[in-house]
């Protein structure tokens, strides 16, 4: 099983789309469809006894927040007395250099927060964020880290491709993935804007599959976790849930030590699925709804985002439109697979090249 550790709330940046934004607009008519609950502190109190009788050496733990580094002495208490399979981290990146060899050496992923050019991270994440991040990144390689650097895009801007080139040409750097800043706000849909948007960022996900497979010719694959994702479902025939695992694979543990199906529905009792003072650790499972369940591609996608579908708190036409991206990334990497085969027969590259660890964090349906 994979757990969002929530260290705290607490944030070192003012991003323009922090997720935030979907908790604090209380007149999307949340408030009246869901229980909202707020009574958790905002750094972590769970108990190192609790966590341990809950969690088990097969398990992952991903400590997120806000930003984990600003709880770091929970995070190190955590790992000095928790046993797990692996530790991974979604993280700004500005507070990087505060860990020492010791605990760098146990992570196995790190995710940082970077949305492609310098010019663009800046402009997302505020000024020098781009710089501050390039520079620990380069830090914590000299110290020793030999784990994989994940870098986590969020797309307000339909250039995927332009924003992907500039992360993949820094070596500290092993792979990318994506999100597109959309689904989850009451007053963000412009029709007119975002068709332009979805035309435009389609446009950029053939060139962007365009250069993998050019890659892939000269004998490397490129860790894009949207493509893996599906190149590894159409290439192996399986049939998936949703992506990301929520409410299924993949859980969230609050500051309080609730157990809650993903990180955005931390305050939604709605949510809960179990508890770390609970002495049933049988977990609530919860499952997309409609309109997913009837598509012909959930297969394929898994569902998006179990936040969006239980939410539904765009129009119909910016729900299709979201759903218009995700068929045609489908179908793009669709039209790749012969190609891609033909590479593998000839030996250019392996199957296993495209493996990919799931449930700890990337996007694969952006």
């Amino acid at each position: 099983m994979y757990y969002h550790l929530l260290l705290t709330e607490e944030c070192n940046s003012q991003c323009k789309y922090c997720y935030e934004k979907s908790m604090n607009e209380f007149d999307n008519g949340l408030e009246k469809k869901w229980k909202f609950d707020f009574s958790a502190p905002c750094k972590s109190k769970i108990e190192i006894a609790q966590l341990k009788k809950f969690v088990n050496e097969e398990d992952t733990l991903i400590f997120y927040g806000g930003e984990p580094l600003l709880n770091i002495e929970k995070m190190k208490e955590i790992m000095d007395n928790i046993k797990v399979k692996s530790f991974c981290m979604q993280t700004n990146g500005k507070l990087l250099n505060l860990l020492s060899k010791k605990y760098l050496k146990m992570f196995s992923k790190i995710l940082v927060s970077l949305d492609g050019s310098k010019e663009r991270t800046n402009f997302n994440r505020g000024e020098g964020t781009y710089e501050k991040v390039i520079e620990n990144l380069k830090l914590i390689r000299k110290k020793g880290y030999d784990g994989e650097i994940v870098t986590r895009m969020t797309l307000s801007f339909s250039d995927v491709f332009e924003q992907a080139m500039e992360i993949i040409k820094i070596k500290e750097i092993d792979s990318v993935h994506w999100q597109i800043d959309a689904g989850f706000y009451k007053h963000d849909f412009n029709e007119k804007e975002f068709f332009k948007f979805v035309i435009e960022y389609n446009d950029s996900i053939s060139n962007l599959a365009k250069y993998w497979v050019e890659k892939m010719k000269k004998g490397k694959v490129l860790k894009l976790y949207p493509f893996l994702g599906i190149f590894e479902s159409i290439y192996h025939s399986k049939k998936e849930k949703l992506r990301c695992g929520a409410g299924y694979a993949n859980y969230t543990i609050t500051t309080d030590g609730k157990i809650v199906a993903c990180p955005i529905m931390n305050n939604i009792s709605d949510f809960y699925c179990g508890s770390l003072n609970s002495k049933q650790f049988e977990l609530k499972k919860i499952f997309v709804e409609e309109p997913c369940i009837s598509c012909e591609y959930l297969n394929l996608c898994g569902g998006r985002c179990l936040y969006s579908n239980k939410a539904k708190l765009w129009a119909e036409k910016g729900q299709n439109l979201i759903c218009d991206t995700v068929i045609h990334l489908i179908k793009t990497i669709e039209k790749k697979i012969p190609e891609i085969k033909e590479l593998i027969v000839k030996g250019k590259i392996k199957e296993e090249d495209f493996f990919y660890e799931k449930y700890f964090g990337p996007e694969i349906i952006p």
